[in-house]
């Protein structure tokens, strides 16, 4: 396949591609935060707003499913139109939802709020990756970078909570929004003096078919994981599941029918993209339920507030710091297979940790250090991935990656999350018991919900009744957390063996030359 420039401009200078850099890392980062940050700041709006059950789940939901949905289209768009184009109408959409926050003083405007962050999340993210594709030609400059990228995913991840803590204890929770404002205005103006134009020198003729398909398929499965996990098998999860088979069924059948089709699916045809998509997935997995059961943890048995418990999660970023630069220079020494797959199963072994040692603070900390390390796995598989791919199809490879993190951090939370959930409700007192105890069945039934319910309803009891039932609470939850790290731990290392049995043996993602890796 011979390449053509994709640049609309000269080509930049290695100055300017590395502070293009920052500003694309800089994007993600405020990104990556916004889905954490709105963790601790949901209590203040839940009080302030007074949104129902189905409302507060809506708030957090919709952030993840708008962006999910409209990966596709984005990169797209991109990919005929311009990323920049995309990046820079993708930093007023998010600055300006981030703003409308000010007018938000119902729950239903809240969630518009959440969906608009989700618009301008799809164009952006895919973007810094297709941008990051065409700025560094030079397959080692590249690999340093995406791992620069990935990065920043893990600090944003972790930086959330920091910040989101911080702004509502001072400000109230709107600030936790506001933030994004002066972010994104700093954003346009580096991304117009830094970024060049950058497009597909093929653009793929537009599908508003497939786009369609796209978009209900990814809603519908990123919407039936988070259902199913709350509620079991009823109604809504079994019609989203339904939407998400036939949504996405009929979106690869007319990919795969057609010579240029709006995301070139054919990509997997290749063992190190593949390779390179399940490590991202599946590190997302860890990631997500890492942070949301080590989040509970850290406040409700640990006792931390929302803002320390953010600073107590700081290992995890500090290990894809050190780690996701590093992973490029490794691949040089012991070959890429081993990152990719070492990463996933260190990773693992912090799962593990939390299984086999009674959890206290310090091993908590290596734990998630170990998992923080094994992101590396991920900026590394983003190198695998831009590596094996083709120039003018880095829109799509952008998409799919994207994809990855989205269904991975749904899964993550759903799968991990909802064993915790299991384990914990089946080592506490029954309804039945609680009731007899002197719970109304109600505050019976929060109770068995979470660990937050249980400390909500406690003080209806007696104090000596109430604070055994904490205690026993509290023990409870840390035993789920410990059996979600054992799962986690098998979930890490059956990818770990996958990835290293599909990646080519002698894969170079730093010698690569341009027309990918085939593998």
């Amino acid at each position: 396949m011979s390449q053509v420039s994709t640049h609309t401009g000269p080509e930049p200078s290695r100055r300017r591609r590395w502070w293009g850099l920052a500003v694309l890392s800089g994007s993600l980062l405020v990104v990556v935060m916004d889905m954490t940050i709105l963790n601790v700041a949901l209590p203040e709006i839940a009080a302030d707003l007074r949104p129902s059950t189905v409302e507060l789940l809506w708030i957090v939901d919709a952030y993840a499913i708008v962006l999910a949905g409209l990966l596709v289209a984005a990169s797209a768009i991109g990919d005929r139109h311009g990323h920049r184009r995309v990046l820079l109408g993708g930093f007023v959409v998010f600055g300006s939802a981030s703003a409308l926050v000010l007018l938000a003083d119902a729950p239903v405007a809240v969630i518009a709020v959440r969906a608009l962050l989700g618009v301008g999340g799809a164009m952006i993210m895919p973007s810094t990756l297709s941008m990051i594709r065409h700025l560094f030609v030079d397959p080692r400059e590249r690999a340093f970078a995406l791992g620069v990228w990935g990065a920043m995913a893990a600090v944003g991840a972790a930086l959330g909570p920091i910040l989101g803590g911080l702004m509502v204890e001072l400000f109230g929770w709107h600030a936790a929004f506001l933030v994004n404002v002066p972010v994104m205005a700093v954003a346009i103006v580096a991304a117009l003096l830094l970024l060049p134009e950058t497009r597909s020198s093929r653009p793929a003729p537009w599908d508003g078919i497939a786009v369609v398909l796209s978009i209900v398929g990814m809603v519908a499965v990123v919407y039936a994981i988070k259902d199913v996990a709350r509620h079991g098998p009823e109604v809504d999860g079994i019609v989203a599941t339904v939407l998400a088979i036939v949504g996405l069924g009929g979106f690869v059948r007319r990919c795969l029918g057609r010579p240029d089709p709006v995301l070139e699916l054919r990509l997997f045809a290749r063992p190190s993209f593949t390779a390179g998509a399940l490590t991202a997935l599946s590190t997302m997995v860890a990631m997500a339920a890492v942070l949301l059961l080590g989040a509970q943890w850290l406040q409700s048995v640990e006792g931390l507030s929302p803002l320390m418990a953010g600073v107590a999660l700081l290992p995890v970023a500090l290990g894809g710091v050190v780690a996701s630069p590093l992973a490029p220079v490794l691949a040089e020494r012991i070959g890429a297979r081993a990152v990719l797959a070492g990463g996933l199963a260190c990773g693992a072994s912090g799962f593990a940790l939390l299984f086999l040692v009674e959890p206290s603070y310090p091993v908590f900390a290596v734990a998630v250090g170990l998992v923080g390390v094994g992101t590396g796995a991920l900026a590394f598989g983003s190198a695998v991935i831009m590596a094996s791919t083709p120039a003018d199809q880095a829109g799509s490879a952008a998409a799919i990656e994207e994809s990855s993190y989205e269904i991975g951090s749904a899964l993550g939370v759903a799968v991990l999350g909802s064993l915790a959930a299991t384990v914990y409700r089946a080592a506490l007192p029954s309804t039945a018991e609680l009731t007899a105890a002197g719970l109304p069945e109600e505050a019976a039934t929060v109770a068995r919900e979470s660990l937050g319910g249980a400390e909500a309803v406690a003080g209806l009891l007696d104090p000596i009744t109430a604070a055994a039932f904490l205690a026993d609470a509290r023990a409870a939850f840390t035993d789920s957390l410990s059996t979600a790290g054992l799962a986690g731990a098998i979930v890490m290392l059956a990818a770990a063996a996958v990835v290293w049995r599909i990646t080519p043996r002698r894969l170079d993602v730093t010698g690569v030359g341009e027309h990918g890796i085939g593998g």
